[in-house]
């Protein structure tokens, strides 16, 4: 393995070394940063996933019975049949092309394998079910669909139910590796409170602002939280708009050949209220790059799309929606990212300038034109400054490229386990590097709904969040400090990239950087 690949591994190892030398996200000592944007109490996430957040409430709550629904019960439901053919679609395509690509690399479920699979039996079978593992409040995505004021997401964490709650230390835990989003529209069509007034999104986000400063625990937290003004008192299963899954498809231990390499599987499932079912949909802003590239037409109309004024300021800013025309029903997001190949990177080959991009959908002339005619406007972008810039925020604003960055392996938000002996040490968060670098914006945004102001929906790189005048994250690992991403510029250097020379390290530490040409590293100490 080159020296490059070694230092994108250690990377990689790096950051999850981070997670788990982190204090707890509820020490006295520090405000937890997703305070009033999420909820990640693991005892009152119990006492929540045994009352009306279970998923069993939540997919059926009409269901009298507090049994929780297994795997196997779960994917019998009506509803989620498409979800369950998708799904098995999706690895029958997987395991046809790593066969295809790979022929000397055995893929099937079993340790004995190069490429051991994950195992379907456990997803659908009685001994598994789905956990809740966390609340998060996305009302910063209130762009999208400004009526519903965001989105509400509860997140289920795939648990064997074969084994016992609180094992004994050093057991294996009975989690697995996938998770399934329940999004909810923040506020529901007809949203109205106990007096009868209508529900506004000032009104919500007040209510989980408040919510953040609460510091009870267990059930006394999960009581308050859906009480009466609770911010857990307007969500509810009528509101449902879509489920998105997240699996690890596979996973290749390291061996003679490679390095470890872990997939996962991206899916988005639409709830269609007329026929009553989950639809497997695009998934959003992910680049359907083959088809792309395939199809002369379509890259025409994709880069003058993308390249139109309006589209490109909203590309910097984080906020586009990129037309379903051009996206994929499905993604696959390996890790570590040193281990893509063409086929699996979303925005690879689409800029020139890649390795292999021989007949790229954007020249560099393309990025530079574009940056003029924005000057020329009176726009100053707050990213994209480069071509760089503009082939990073590309990937950055597809599902698999945002899993890519920052993560807990392909996951954003893991969750803690409840169902450990001790859920809460300082070995175990609830979410990744990138989830918590931006809680800082999507708290200024509730703010901003809360006083009645327009939100600033804008957000920076996954890799490096925005600050927005707050000094919260100042000398952490999300911004500047120990292990925190950064940039190396030359003293005098007129190649320094604009787009990313302002990624310093503070004071004490120093960008170390991935191999002789990189100018990306991580701050360490000098």
């Amino acid at each position: 393995m080159g020296r490059t690949l070694r230092f994108l591994v250690a990377f990689i190892l790096l950051c999850i070394l981070l997670c788990g030398v982190l204090p707890p996200r509820n020490a006295q000592s520090a405000p937890a940063l997703e305070r009033g944007a999420a909820i990640t109490d693991p005892a009152a996430l119990r006492e929540l996933d045994r009352g009306l957040f279970g998923l069993n409430r939540v997919m059926l709550p009409m269901r009298s019975a507090d049994t929780p629904l297994t795997g196997s019960q779960l994917f019998a439901l009506p509803p989620m049949a498409p979800v369950r053919k998708a799904l098995d679609e999706e690895f029958d395509r997987y395991t046809s092309r790593h066969k295809a690509d790979l022929p000397n690399e055995s893929i099937s479920v079993g340790d004995s394998f190069a490429f051991q699979l994950f195992d379907r039996a456990q997803l659908y079978s009685d001994r598994s079910r789905f956990v809740l593992a966390g609340i998060v409040n996305r009302m910063d995505r209130a762009f999208v669909a400004p009526d519903t004021c965001g989105e509400i997401r509860l997140i289920y964490r795939l648990t064997r139910n074969d084994m016992p709650e609180a094992p004994g230390e050093g057991a294996a835990s009975p989690r697995l590796p996938m998770t399934l989003n329940v999004v909810l529209k923040a506020k529901g069509d007809l949203a109205i409170d106990g007096k009868g007034t209508a529900i506004t999104c000032a009104d919500i986000a007040r209510r989980w602002l408040a919510a953040g400063d609460l510091t009870l625990t267990g059930a006394a937290l999960a009581e308050k939280l859906t009480a009466k003004d609770g911010p857990l008192e307007l969500v509810r299963p009528e509101n449902i708009d879509r489920i998105e899954t997240n699996l690890q498809i596979a996973h290749a231990p390291k061996s003679d050949v490679r390095d470890f390499r872990t997939d996962y599987l991206l899916k988005v499932f639409d709830y269609n209220a007329h026929s009553k079912e989950f639809e497997q949909s695009p998934l959003e802003n992910q680049i359907d790059r083959e088809r792309i590239l395939a199809d002369e037409n379509l890259k025409r109309e994709f880069k003058a799309w993308l390249l139109d004024p309006a589209h490109f300021v909203e590309l910097d800013r984080g906020t586009i929606l990129i037309p379903e025309k051009f996206l994929a029903t499905g993604a696959i997001a390996p890790t570590p990212v040193g281990f893509m190949n063409s086929n699996l990177q979303p925005a690879f080959g689409l800029v020139q300038g890649d390795e292999g991009a021989a007949n790229p959908v954007f020249a560099e002339s393309d990025v530079v034109a574009a940056l003029k005619k924005a000057a020329e406007r009176g726009i100053t972008p707050q990213n994209i400054r480069s071509v760089a810039g503009f082939e990073r925020r590309l990937n950055d604003v597809t599902c698999a490229g945002c899993h890519q960055t920052r993560g807990i392996g392909g996951f954003h938000f893991p969750g803690v386990d409840w169902m450990a002996v001790k859920p809460d040490n300082s070995i175990v968060v609830p979410a990744s590097p990138h989830f918590f670098g931006d809680q800082i914006r999507r708290r200024d945004i509730l703010t901003a709904f809360r006083d009645g102001k327009q939100p600033d929906f804008s957000r920076g790189f996954s890799s490096r969040p925005q600050t927005r005048g707050n000094t919260e994250l100042a000398g952490t690992e999300y911004q500047d400090g120990w292990g925190a991403h950064c940039y190396l510029p030359r003293p005098n250097a007129a190649d320094n990239d604009k787009s990313f020379r302002s990624w310093t390290c503070a004071a004490g530490l120093a960008c170390q950087v991935a191999g002789q040409t990189s100018r990306m590293g991580m701050c360490f100490v000098k």
